[in-house]
């Protein structure tokens, strides 16, 4: 192309709310910070350092309502970001970059530029089969802000892939890069804006929140309508009934000043206002100072970021006065210093200053993208660049792919186009020498973390402000929702036996498991306390000195009875049979010690069976020892064949091993049906304790196997009562009914009992009542012979027993 120049510009758009735009319909777009739109158009000139081509915007009356304080201090930053890269000698070496600036306003003139970018020199745009040799009278966008609008811009500028990158559009909408191929942004996406505000909410425990999103929109004039007053009245009637003292507003700063003018007439106070990054920093609205009187003001925000020599360009005027516009040429307008524009931004300087830059900052770093990218794509070095064709989508490859160092940040653009940049959650603050938008915590979008960093100065002093329907419940109570919404609910307590677990369900009450127990309104259980029969409790001591009584007591009557074995007392009293009773007696008082301690199936074994088993062979030897003495003095003589036939076949043997055999049934029965494994029971009367034993139907076989003995107890005291008139020697009925009626009455008291308790005590009792019938058929039974035995030799004699027997057959006859 020889030395004839050739143009590559970069469009600023810039949207000054000079008409009514359209209503926001995206919910989640609540990010309207900056109302200026910033689209680029760069301008190469072969082999020389060309002066940039600028075009004028006329711009009507310049007051803080008619024009954006913000956006014309993004458009400063735009021309300040362009004449620094132009003055860098190592950026794009030899070319020099150019930029026109487009008013959109808000939403109503988006597809006007966005054709306009798109059409060639001569404003003529071609329909081809294939745009990938086609040039644009543009390379690059920068911008618009609001993400309706990029939305809308991107549509376009996406068929074409043209880069497109956006400074303050937020929406997730626009991380779809099938539809959005070619729209990048430098800043995080509404998932951290809103990320941010989540963690702060729940850091200060607010769960009761209002979200206002659609208000108003006035004229330029904020001048409302009856119908949009209506409106206003409506949402600050209901703002004013709710209990939430946390407020959260959505809404581009235009349609908040009269939105705020209500709030301070109707004397709001004690009110969280939470700004979203569309008025968080906004100037015009922070001079309304009366509003400190109405609560806290947090917002989000871009983090803080000073770019040096950028608040002096601000507010710098332009050398000469603005050209006389060309009324015959459709392109021609204003000056873009707007020197008339510069009072209204000089009135905010100190408040711009003090601010930071921060959304300042995402402009910036936006065209230096776009130029690093140029510097890649055009092969500079530290001199020259190369001249050739640009074609847009060479250009989007290349920005992608930027990665460099500006004022000390590391940028980049991750997979979905954006660059993580750190927001702020500021404060507002009034004060000649305070900074108006205090940084008090930062959130990292690559950590998803809010780190904080200053204290919050609230309207309640020392006091965070509350903003609850329902006061947190206290440990160990459910949450009951009430109505509709969930942090509106009705607190109540986790009964004994439940407990709360809040990070798995702050709603049910969980249940204990079953060897463990909680109290009302309990976050954990604890173990249940066992229950059973130990060595130091008073009691076990009682009935151990019993069994150890008992059990020396019968192995020395096992000795006198061994001993003496061949006299007629001993004979008497059943001869063989005595150690039939007594080795069971023995064995039954050395195994008390089995009642003692946890249960086991050892010792459960001993319990239902060893046990009852001893006593019953006791009582069946007692019984048929009676029922024999009344056959010989008494039914010998009249039957005698029968008294034959039992005397011949070891009648009293047989009865035992009848009677033996029986109970051991009766016993394997129980054991069979139920189980001797031991078993945990909760306690009726107290269900923190878990009663040891060794089935649950402990009780029954202890009644079924007790009313039998009381049955042999029963026989025994009838035949001993028969044979009352016997001789002295075998006269036992007194002995026998001692031990019978003990035995009678002691198994009735312990079923008695056991029909009204349970427990540790039925053990204790059952152990008890054993261990006394024990000691009464030994010490009732045999003491008395052994007695005789030891101080009546005398009386141990054949010739006493024989003269005994003749007495009473004389007495008979």
């Amino acid at each position: 192309m020889g030395t004839q120049a050739r143009t590559l510009c970069l469009l600023l758009f810039l949207l000054q709310i000079f008409t009514k735009p359209a209503e926001l319909a995206e919910n989640s777009d609540f990010h309207l910070a900056g109302n200026y739109l910033l689209g680029g158009l760069f301008s190469l000139h072969a082999n020389v350092k060309n002066v940039a081509h600028l075009d004028y915007l006329q711009v009507p009356k310049c007051n803080e309502f008619d024009m954006k304080v913000l956006g014309y201090n993004l458009m400063q930053a735009m021309r300040f970001a362009v004449e620094e890269i132009n003055n860098h000698s190592s950026l794009l070496p030899g070319v020099r970059l150019g930029y026109e600036i487009v008013d959109v306003c808000y939403l109503s003139n988006n597809v006007q530029p966005g054709l306009y970018f798109l059409a060639q020199n001569d404003d003529f745009l071609p329909i081809l089969k294939d745009y990938s040799q086609y040039v644009p009278q543009v390379v690059a966008v920068i911008g618009p802000d609001n993400s309706e609008s990029t939305i809308t811009v991107s549509n376009f500028l996406s068929l074409f892939l043209v880069p497109q990158v956006t400074y303050s559009a937020i929406s997730d909408k626009l991380r779809n890069k099938l539809r959005f191929p070619a729209m990048l942004r430098t800043v995080p996406s509404a998932t951290h804006h809103i990320e941010a505000m989540v963690q702060l909410m729940l850091h200060f425990r607010w769960n009761w929140i209002v979200v206002l999103e659609v208000l108003p929109m006035p004229e330029a004039s904020q001048v409302l309508t009856p119908a949009e007053r209506q409106h206003l009245n409506t949402i600050l009637d209901k703002l004013w009934g709710t209990s939430a003292r946390v407020v959260v507003v959505f809404s581009p700063e235009l349609v908040l000043h009269n939105f705020f003018q209500e709030v301070l007439a109707r004397n709001f106070t004690g009110i969280v206002w939470i700004a979203s990054e569309s008025w968080a920093i906004d100037p015009v609205l922070h001079n309304f100072t009366e509003l400190r009187h109405t609560g806290t003001f947090l917002g989000i925000t871009i983090q803080q970021m000073s770019i040096p020599g950028f608040s002096d360009f601000r507010v710098r005027h332009a050398g000469g006065g603005p050209p006389t516009p060309n009324r015959t040429n459709l392109r021609a307008t204003c000056n873009q210093d707007c020197d008339a524009c510069l009072n209204a931004t000089e009135s905010f300087s100190n408040t711009l200053v003090l601010s930071g830059e921060r959304v300042v900052y995402s402009v910036y770093s936006a065209v230096y993208a776009v130029a690093h990218a140029l510097h890649r794509l055009l092969s500079c070095n530290a001199k020259s660049c190369l001249t050739k064709e640009i074609y847009p989508w060479q250009l989007l490859k290349e920005i992608w792919l930027v990665n460099f160092t500006l004022l000390g940040n590391q940028l980049f653009f991750d997979q979905q186009g954006d660059m993580p940049m750190n927001l702020d959650i500021i404060q507002w603050r009034w004060g000649q020498s305070q900074n108006p938008f205090q940084s008090i915590a930062s959130y990292s979008p690559t950590q998803k973390r809010l780190t904080y960093i200053n204290n919050v100065s609230w309207h309640t002093p020392n006091k965070i402000p509350v903003s609850m329907c329902s006061k947190s419940c206290q440990s160990g109570q459910i949450k009951k929702p009430v109505g509709l919404h969930p942090c509106c609910f009705e607190c109540f307590d986790c009964p004994p036996g439940t407990f709360l677990n809040r990070s798995a369900d702050e709603f049910n009450c969980q249940f204990c498991p079953s060897s463990m127990w909680s109290h009302k309104n309990a976050i954990t259980c604890f173990k249940r306390q066992l229950s059973f029969l130990q060595w130091y409790e008073a009691p076990t001591i009682v009935v151990a000195m019993l069994a150890a009584l008992g059990f020396f007591s019968t192995l020395s009557m096992l000795f006198i009875f061994w001993k003496h074995f061949q006299t007629p007392m001993v004979r008497s009293a059943g001869g063989p049979m005595c150690f039939l009773m007594l080795v069971p007696l023995l064995l039954a008082f050395g195994m008390v010690p089995v009642y003692v301690g946890p249960p086991t199936v050892f010792t459960c074994f001993c319990r239902q069976a060893l046990f009852t088993l001893c006593f019953s062979i006791c009582l069946s030897c007692i019984t048929v020892r009676s029922f024999q003495i009344v056959c010989v003095f008494k039914m010998a003589s009249r039957l005698p064949r029968a008294y034959g036939f039992w005397m011949r076949y070891h009648g009293p043997y047989v009865f035992v091993a009848f009677s033996t055999a029986i109970k051991a049934m009766l016993v394997v029965a129980n054991m069979l049906t139920s189980t001797i494994n031991p078993m945990g029971r909760i306690d009726p009367e107290d269900p923190n304790i878990i009663i040891l034993s060794c089935h649950p139907n402990y009780r029954n076989g202890l009644l079924l196997n007790t009313s039998m003995d009381m049955l042999l107890s029963v026989v025994g005291f009838s035949f001993a009562y028969m044979g009352k008139e016997l001789p002295t020697n075998y006269n036992e009925a007194k002995f026998i009914t001692l031990s019978m009626t003990f035995s009678f009455t002691s198994s009735i008291s312990l079923c008695t009992f056991m029909s009204v308790h349970d427990g540790v005590l039925v053990t204790i009792m059952d152990l008890l009542v054993t261990v006394l019938n024990f000691l009464s058929v030994s010490l009732g039974y045999f003491g008395p012979k052994c007695y005789m035995i030891l101080f009546y030799p005398e009386r141990n004699t054949p010739a006493y027993f024989n003269s005994m027997i003749q007495g009473y057959t004389m007495r008979k006859s």
